[in-house]
Formats: C-alpha cells, structure tokens, sequence
C-alpha cells in the first residue's frame, strides 16, 4: 500500500509538474517578446496616419506597420498616442523606442535620432492651381509668376530655398509670412491673387475636401521621403526594421499599399507619376 502511495503522490507530482511547465511556457512566450514602445502623432495626417470610427490609428503607416510586425514576431509593439514634438522629445529621451509619421531628414534630427537607409514611403509635393490654367506644371514654370506667402521654415520651404539656391540666376519670388494658412493661401489661388501654391498632395486633398475651392493639382514637383525615427540607442531594432523594408520595397508589399492608400505607386518614378500615375482634370 505504502508503495501504490508513493506511486500515486509522485504521478500526482508530475501531472502538476507538467501541467506548471505547460503555463509557463504560454507565458515565458509572452515574456520573451520585446516590448517597442511607438510614438504615433494624434494630429493627424490621412492617409498616412488618421483614426477610424473607434479611435483606432489606420492608414499607411498602420499597414506598412503590420506587414513588419509579420516579419519581426519576436516584437511585441505597442502604439500610444502624442503631440508630434512631445513625441520627438520621447524619442530622444527614450520614453518612446521610435516615432512614425511623416518625418522628413534634416540635419538637427540626423543629429539626435537614427533614421534607418530606406525609406518606408514618400510624400509627394506638387503645384494647386486654378482648374483652367494648364501652363503651370513645374517650379521653372513659377518663375515670374507669384506664389501666397510661405512661413520661412518647414519642408515645403527649404525645397524652395534649394531650387533658388540652384537657380540664382532666375530665382523664385518667394514672400515670407510667420504663421502661414494654407486655407487662406488656397482661397488666394481660387481667387487669382496668386498664380500657385506649393504643397503636399495629401493636405491639399484634405483640405479641398472641406473647401471645394476651383482647384487642381498641376503637376507633382517631387517625392520626399519619410522616415521612421529612431532613439540613437535603438541599433538592432532598426537594422532589423531597415532589412525588412528593403524586402517590402522589393517584393512589391509597400508599392501596393501606396496604390491602396495613394491611388499611385509613389516608389515609381515622377515621370510615371505625372503621366500616368494621376488623370488630372
């Protein structure tokens, strides 16, 4: 009897053993998992970022986000919501592992952050005239003609600056104004003050969604890219991100979600783009 009892405590024992080995297990799976933490900007920018009917963050960004979440499953990422800037400085700090949206390179962020070498999209910068002009379509045909005034800083500006800086010789006429509004720039080109403005085809879209203003877009001028930004100290992750995008980019992944959420290949180039990526009307 005594043995039979032995017997019947140990198989208990194992039973329980097993069945602790077994939970662990499911957790230490969980536990293994690197938690990221990512910085998405709650001002938002469709259709890149944006929420939908639930408050939950779709676009671009969210998809090409998932497609590397299949490919990093060792990953366990987590998104939370900011002020752009607030979300730059967490970054930085290391509250945040990365921020995504829709940066651009320049030298301060190269400065303080480590962007990987391939761009996960682009943003595509073009010329909004009114819907009866046709001789606009690039910035040399801005030459002579008036653009609404432009805030000295930002991404659209430099891109002005540097064609100038190329150009001396016949340089854009460029007027400064420090809190520019795109929907008073916009009324200004509807209205004739102005022959053009220069902006990025997204928030043209937006906004002419609410003005339905006598508008068109002219010409697509050039494709920026944008960039996830990383915490300096985040090298593996964003090796690791940077050889997965490469493999989205060649397999054809991203190009079609930029068709999905752009209508257009925007990894094609301009000349694609312009001719046959957009009809314009």
């Amino acid at each position: 009897m005594k043995g039979l009892m032995k017997i019947a405590i140990l198989a208990f024992v194992l039973i329980l053993g097993l069945a602790g080995c077994s939970q662990s297990t499911g957790s230490e799976k969980d536990d293994e998992k690197i938690v990221v933490k990512i910085a998405l900007s709650d001002e938002v920018n469709p259709p890149f970022l944006y929420t939908d009917d639930n408050n939950e963050p779709i676009g671009y960004d969210m998809d090409y986000m998932k497609e590397i979440e299949k490919k990093l499953p060792e990953y366990k990422f987590e998104y939370l919501f900011g002020e752009e800037e607030a979300n730059l400085v967490g970054v930085d700090t290391g509250k945040y592992t990365f921020a995504i949206n829709w940066f651009f390179k320049n030298p301060e962020r190269q400065e303080k952050f480590l962007f990987p070498e391939n761009e996960f999209g682009y943003s595509l910068t073009t010329l909004i005239t009114k819907k009866d002009r046709d001789d606009i379509k690039t910035l040399d045909d801005m030459v002579g003609k008036k653009f609404p005034p432009m805030a000295p800083s930002g991404g659209l500006r430099t891109i002005l600056n540097s064609y100038n800086d190329k150009h001396s010789d016949n340089p854009l006429t460029l007027d400064t104004i420090e809190h520019a509004s795109n929907a008073d720039n916009l009324k200004r080109v509807a209205e004739g003050k102005a022959d053009a403005i220069f902006l990025n085809l997204t928030t043209f879209n937006e906004m002419q969604k609410q003005m339905n203003l006598d508008l068109k877009v002219s010409g697509i001028v050039s494709k920026e890219p944008i960039w996830v930004v990383f915490n300096k100290k985040e090298t593996e992750l964003a090796q690791k991100m940077d050889k997965a995008t490469k493999e989205l980019i060649e397999d054809g992944t991203l190009s079609k979600l930029s068709e999905k959420w752009f209508d257009v290949d925007f990894f094609k180039d301009l000349d694609y783009i312009n001719q046959e990526g957009f009809k314009f009307e």
